[in-house]
């Protein structure tokens, strides 16, 4: 990873972690929980859909300064989003983030940042729970996600 990136890597978990966005509940709509045994981070999303599209997407929960910045930027991310494209996007970024491929700006935009996260294995949990769990939202799962 190039230190520009890095940098930029550091300031968006810091910033997102610090002042996440979407933080609450969505009264109408779908919701997962999802936990991270290794850490004991939790999340709730919650998903509004119009359609196949992500109208609203949102979250709470308490995880360390990766969990909660990755939640906070995904749910900047799906919104407006189809189903499918969510998919693409969870495909593309998960193996960003588990090192099988280079961060894309273009094709992620802020979430490339995420691809810092590749250079240590034991985050990867934390940068992945919240996705996994907006997946399970998605396919109105009720069992709760764990990363393990």
């Amino acid at each position: 990873m190039n230190e520009e990136l890095r940098d930029l890597y550091q300031d968006v978990i810091i910033e997102h972690s610090k002042r996440p966005r979407n933080f609450h509940v969505i009264a109408d709509g779908h919701k997962a929980d999802g936990y991270n045994p290794l850490c004991g981070d939790t999340v709730t999303v919650y998903l509004a859909l119009d359609g196949e599209r992500v109208r609203d997407c949102a979250f709470q929960g308490q995880g360390c300064a990766i969990s909660t910045a990755a939640a906070s930027v995904m749910t900047e991310t799906l919104k407006g989003k189809t189903r499918a494209e969510a998919e693409a996007i969870f495909q593309r970024y998960h193996d960003v983030v588990t090192g099988r491929a280079s961060a894309d700006a273009e094709a992620l935009g802020k979430l490339a940042v995420f691809g810092g996260v590749s250079e240590f294995p034991a985050r990867v949990k934390c940068a992945t729970l919240c996705w996994h769990t907006a997946r399970a939202a998605l396919d109105g799962r009720e069992e709760p996600v764990s990363t393990e």
